[in-house]
């Protein structure tokens, strides 16, 4: 079993572990495995070697929160000497210069950058494959890994890393920790600090782990935030649970609705009040969702990529987009909050599932029509997306595991702003009485 980073950085700073030992030990991983799994759109075997030894001869590095830690890095950020591909063949392949905020932050607190993990062209989808590969469950490879984060769940799951970084616009961290098996922790609004917001500040970054302790770590460094680090134990909470798929209330498969069940039987043994009930979601969200959710893309692919050599799905997504982007405005997300703020006064936590479909099968989606990529995409994430338009905190946490597949079953735990800190003690107690299985 691969260490937690919690046990790497600890045992790095004790001097115990070697980094570039580690970082030889991860990398073996990946080549045993990425060959089936196809999480990395790039490993960075040579670059990661030698950073782990630049590491080891740092002198603050007894002080360095994630020491020696071996990270995946989702291909939508900067890192110098690479370029980030989206998962398309349309940007620049020119590399950076200079490492942007996320891997700053991630090197500054000694970790180890391994490689750019897969993700669907321009992170539109829930399914995470390109012209080189497929990022698949590890747990049952005929199901994808999820996306847009699919790659760095992938590597996480398979135990490659023990950690990864993520970004989550419409669920794209919570879906596939939902899908293999993880913690996945989608941040509030503004918590973790970078230059621009994505898809009109529904994006954000956010940590993927097997535990909750690798997961509140590495948000601590994402966020600039050293007390996430440190799990407490949560005063009692009043936590609703809801079934309902929001706004369609399409049918639940039973296995992810049980999941909901019993995450509230446990934390109602764990001293906090459990009942039922459904935020008023709305209509409205769900047009102001999706507006965004073709604008958004829209956007960036106009500034950064050449329309003509983009994926045909992909390009029907951008010209409905350059047609949303007329329509996006702050009326329904203004709407869904005010709606949200009164759920939340009656209630500290929702608890929904995270997925409302069983994942979809692991195929070459970015080779079908738009159609065919949009109608699994809707469908699986319909518990996710309200709460990056509300820009509340969420988290995903494994809840059992379906009967007739292996494959998690997962929970979403939403908070108020300023919720994460509660979220990860609350999820912390439900690992401690129904602990998973970390990796496969």
């Amino acid at each position: 079993m691969v260490q937690t980073a919690v046990e790497i950085a600890r045992a790095v700073r004790d001097g115990e572990l070697d980094p570039v030992q580690v970082t030889r030990e991860a990398l073996a991983r990946i080549e045993a495995a990425d060959g089936v799994v196809g999480a990395f759109r790039r490993v960075r075997a040579v670059e990661a070697l030698a950073e782990a030894a630049e590491v080891a001869a740092r002198p603050d590095l007894a002080e360095l929160p994630l020491a020696g830690v071996p990270v995946a890095v989702k291909d939508v950020t900067e890192v110098a000497g690479e370029y980030a591909g989206w998962g398309s063949a349309a940007g620049s392949p020119a590399p950076y210069a200079e490492d942007g905020v996320i891997a700053h932050r991630l090197r500054a607190a000694g970790a180890v950058i391994v490689g750019l993990t897969r993700v669907p062209e321009l992170c539109i989808y829930p399914m995470s494959d390109d012209p080189a590969g497929i990022a698949r469950n590890p747990w049952e490879p005929a199901f994808t890994a999820g996306g847009s984060s699919g790659g760095s769940a992938a590597a996480v799951a398979a135990g490659m890393v023990p950690i990864a970084h993520g970004t989550d616009g419409l669920g794209s961290i919570r879906l596939p920790s939902a899908m293999c098996g993880l913690v996945g922790l989608k941040p509030g609004r503004g918590v973790v600090r970078e230059p621009a917001e994505g898809w009109f500040g529904m994006s954000t970054h956010g940590p993927l782990a097997t535990t909750t302790a690798d997961a509140a770590l590495l948000m601590s460094v994402l966020g600039e935030r050293p007390d996430l680090a440190s799990i407490g134990s949560p005063a009692p909470q009043r936590i609703a649970l809801s079934t309902q798929v929001p706004v369609t209330r399409a049918p639940l498969p039973r296995p992810l609705g049980r999941a909901v069940i019993r995450a509230g039987t446990l934390l109602a043994a764990a001293g906090h009040t459990v009942t039922d009930a459904t935020p008023e979601y709305g209509f409205g969200t769900l047009v102001a969702l999706v507006t965004r959710w073709f604008a958004g893309p829209a956007a960036h692919a106009d500034a950064e990529f050449d329309l003509t050599k983009l994926q045909p799905r992909t390009r029907t997504h951008v010209r409905a987009g350059h047609v949303a982007s007329r329509f996006v405005s702050e009326r329904g997300r203004t709407a869904w909050l005010s709606r949200a703020e009164q759920f939340f006064s009656a209630h500290d936590v929702l608890i929904t599932p995270t997925l409302a479909t069983l994942p979809p099968k692991a195929r070459r989606w970015h080779r079908r029509s738009w159609l065919a990529n949009f109608t699994p995409a809707v469908r699986v994430a319909g518990f996710t997306g309200a709460w990056n338009l509300a820009g509340y905190p969420a988290l995903s946490v494994p809840v059992g595991r379906h009967p007739a597949y292996d494959l998690a079953t997962s929970v979403q735990l939403v908070a108020p702003p300023g919720g994460e800190e509660l979220l990860l003690g609350l999820a912390a107690q439900l690992e401690d009485v129904y602990p998973w299985p970390r990796s496969r």
